[in-house]
């Protein structure tokens, strides 16, 4: 079966580890979601290769979500993080991280989360397949993030970001181990 995807944008998005997450002033929220990034790089002849894994945070405006199904791609149009670090090779069947929210230096939402194949409802290849089965989305050159998602986050447990907030995510373990601070949350303001 072919999964529910959503286009994030041209890379302009992508902000690096540590940095601001500017939310547009439109948006109704701001809220993490601790992810699995494959990378993927496409070859001259077309052919994606993967590169391999970090964490991500998708952050999403999940207010504008709710009011109705058809603006969840509209909420997805928000800054991401990956990164810093790149697992190469294949990921961990099971990942087990946690996803945390600092206010002034204090936790005030943690929350394990699970990926890896053993806790996805598509393996890695459905996923790859179905996505670059798309030709629009095999033009040499082009780099990849796929965020293939978990279902942890701070909005469905009724807790709201806030400006200067610090989103963390890690999974340790040992196969692999990776941090992402996300850095604040942030408004844009029209001047």
């Amino acid at each position: 079966m072919q999964p529910e995807w959503f286009y994030k944008g041209t890379g302009t998005a992508a902000i690096a580890p540590g940095d601001a997450l500017i939310s547009p002033d439109f948006a109704l929220d701001g809220s993490e979601e601790p992810e699995i990034a494959g990378i993927y790089l496409i070859g001259p002849d077309g052919i994606p290769c993967r590169i391999g894994f970090a964490l991500a945070n998708e952050f999403s405006d999940h207010v504008t979500e709710r009011i109705n199904y058809l603006f969840l791609a509209h909420s997805k149009l928000r800054p991401a993080s990956f990164g810093p670090e790149i697992l190469v090779g294949e990921l961990p069947q099971d990942i087990r991280g946690t996803s945390r929210i600092l206010r002034d230096g204090v936790v005030v939402w943690e929350k394990p989360f699970l990926s890896g194949e053993e806790n996805m409802s598509h393996s890695i290849a459905n996923l790859e397949y179905h996505h670059f089965k798309y030709r629009l989305f095999c033009q040499p050159g082009d780099l990849h993030v796929h965020m293939f998602g978990t279902a942890t986050l701070s909005f469905a447990d009724e807790v709201r970001v806030e400006q200067g907030d610090v989103i963390e995510i890690e999974a340790p373990s040992s196969d692999w181990h990776c941090a992402i601070r996300s850095g604040e949350m942030t408004h844009m303001r029209r001047r």
